[in-house]
């Protein structure tokens, strides 16, 4: 009797422990424990999900990277500060110390780490604060200079330009023969902007240039910054020339890229302001094409660079020693030689600020060759400031409203003029959500934007990418800016299908295991999302596997019937499995815009989130 009574105590207290297990409080400890293994790095483009990203978790096999594709705009990191949601790591392309300075006491300072210690001191001069520390690292550079067709120069024995004289003596020959000499893409602030830097770079980057651009950028400086009066009158007087020198007009402030492109490809311009993947495009179309910099007054050749983009950590890490070695230690790999290839373009040259990376040439760069090993790469000034001052001053220089002297004279009174931004809130957030992933329910903040979406859509089911959404949804109010900032960049779009339950789980199953030609998850963070269902995924070694999918705890059956949404970038939808009774519709309206259409009016409304996914 008491063996089978103590065997009965026994199952109850077996139960009790397994019913202990599953209570609320353990969800939570297995989720803080999660939390603590991970590191969240957000990108600023989807394009670095494509290989940059699984490389790198590919690497650290024992640290969990949540890739989050954030926004190329300093503005959102600040808000993100602002309402304590600042990642971990943080990548920003379109970039400035003096917009990034609302966020320097909030970042950790470089400047001892091996990993400032491997940039050149010609670069990470640009990035150190007034007091020395350096809370930003630049990231391999995107060259810009001049995309040269040499079939034309040598059809018309015109000599390849050796210096600033030289050629303007090609844009007047060309023009003799009936074919323009140089024009560029005007169209655009960047071009603007860039032009203007990149004719002067030598002296922007001598002593005079740096002390004004240090003061410029400084983020302890609390009053606005105009231009200095040493180098920047000769700046204009350069770029003044230079639309004379290669008659600017303003036709050319109508040209965007395509139609550049077109008319090089058909031999009707020799010559553009463009980046070095041109060289390589051109090339493989078979027009014999190299890449030129820019030509100083003082004999000097330089490269203009953009960083790919600049990388900076959460100064928070600094409160936990284990998390800020995961951390350094995802840095370091996202700035290795092997990584900073995964960035650029195939086929393209690996132009690094780093020592640690090895200058290897091809034959698309090797007439700028001494230049780079000069390290003649010279970083832009791309504040907001400057991409918008540059482009409204250009442009009034090309049209001829403007001579030197005035144009000087109105980008400095724009620099130095107050902003006034409105802050209308039109979405108002009562609770916050973590973007981190956990196993027994998915992605709390992503859950958020997936079933409010579904029910923009008016879908029984929606299932979307696992980059679609950039982050934390914050208690905060959010701006119609902002708002918009919780979708994916780079043109996200919905297509719509109404299908059967055997169709719906063959549809999740390519979400979630990839498909050829579409996006593939390569850790947990960028699984897919999905509302209105449930899904049971497995992890293998070789990837994820779709175990079950329910809905209100139900197995979904082959009879079923569903409309269903899918939210995805053109590229991968085009490469989606053809499926003679699966028709998507849609793909015209960006999730963005339709997304910030429902916000504008201020009633809009966030669902819950749901434990949508069991990871085993």
């Amino acid at each position: 009797m008491k063996k089978k009574k103590w065997s009965r105590v026994l199952s109850v207290l077996l139960v009790m422990v397994t019913v202990i297990s599953l209570l609320p409080g353990c969800g939570r400890k297995r989720a803080e424990k999660e939390d603590a293994e991970t590191i969240t790095v957000y990108l600023w483009s989807t394009n670095l999900y494509e290989k940059y990203a699984p490389y790198i978790q590919k690497q650290l096999p024992d640290i969990q990277v949540e890739f989050v594709v954030g926004n190329n705009d300093l503005d959102f990191y600040r808000f993100l500060k602002e309402n304590d949601g600042l990642p971990d790591i943080i990548t920003c392309c379109r970039f400035s110390l003096h917009d990034a300075s609302p966020l320097k006491d909030s970042l950790m300072d470089l400047s001892t780490t091996n990993a400032a210690g491997a940039v050149y001191d010609t670069y990470l001069s640009n990035f150190m604060n007034e007091d020395g520390s350096v809370n930003w690292l630049p990231v391999c550079a995107d060259a810009h200079g001049f995309v040269v067709n040499k079939d034309l120069f040598e059809k018309y024995e015109i000599p390849l330009p050796t210096d600033y004289e030289s050629f303007v003596s090609a844009c007047r020959a060309f023009d003799k023969v009936g074919i323009r000499g140089f024009t560029a893409d005007y169209y655009y602030d960047y071009t603007c902007m860039e032009t203007l830097q990149g004719l002067s770079a030598s002296e922007l980057s001598s002593v005079d240039g740096r002390k004004w651009r240090t003061t410029y950028s400084d983020p302890d400086n609390t009053k606005r910054e105009g231009l200095d009066s040493t180098v920047w009158p000769e700046a204009f007087e350069r770029m003044e020339q230079f639309i004379r020198d290669t008659g600017l007009s303003q036709d050319d402030l109508e040209m965007n890229y395509d139609d550049i492109v077109e008319m090089y490809q058909s031999n009707k311009l020799a010559m553009y302001f463009g980046s070095s993947a041109g060289v390589k495009m051109f090339q493989d179309q078979g027009i014999n094409t190299t890449f030129l910099p820019f030509f100083q007054e003082n004999g000097e050749k330089w490269i203009m660079t953009t960083p790919y983009f600049q990388v900076a950590l959460n100064r928070d890490l600094t409160q936990d020693e284990s998390h800020r070695k995961k951390a350094m230690k995802v840095l370091s790999t996202m700035l290795s030689e092997d990584a900073q290839n995964q960035i650029i373009s195939d086929g393209q040259d690996l132009l690094s600020y780093s020592q640690d990376v090895d200058l290897k040439l091809t034959k698309y760069m090797k007439d700028v060759k001494s230049v780079i090993e000069e390290n003649h790469m010279y970083i832009r000034i791309a504040s907001n400031d400057f991409f918008s001052v540059s482009k409204d001053v250009v442009s009034r220089m090309i049209l001829g409203e403007y001579d030197a002297e005035q144009a000087y004279q109105s980008f400095n009174a724009q620099l130095l003029e107050e902003k006034s931004i409105s802050e209308k809130v039109v979405l108002d957030s009562q609770k916050s959500y973590s973007n981190r992933f956990h196993s027994r329910e998915g992605n709390a903040a992503y859950s958020v934007m997936a079933n409010t979406l579904r029910g923009i859509y008016g879908s029984d089911v929606l299932i979307a990418t696992g980059n679609s959404f950039t982050g934390n949804v914050l208690k905060a109010g959010y701006t119609e800016k902002m708002a918009g900032d919780m979708i994916m960049p780079n043109d996200l779009l919905a297509y719509s299908s109404k299908m059967s339950g055997a169709e719906l789980k063959e549809t999740v199953k390519s979400f979630v295991e990839g498909y050829e030609g579409g996006f593939i998850p390569f850790n947990r963070g960028s699984l897919p999302v999905v509302s209105g269902i449930s899904v049971e995924i497995k992890e293998t070694e070789d990837g994820y596997t779709l175990s079950k999918v329910t809905k209100d705890g139900k197995q979904i059956q082959d009879e079923d019937t569903f409309t269903v949404t899918c939210l995805a970038t053109s590229k991968h939808m085009e490469a989606y499995p053809e499926d003679e009774n699966i028709v998507f519709d849609g793909g015209d309206t960006t999730v963005k815009d339709t997304w910030t259409g429902y916000v504008s009016d201020g009633n809009a409304i966030l669902a819950e989130p749901e434990d949508y996914m069991t990871l085993r």
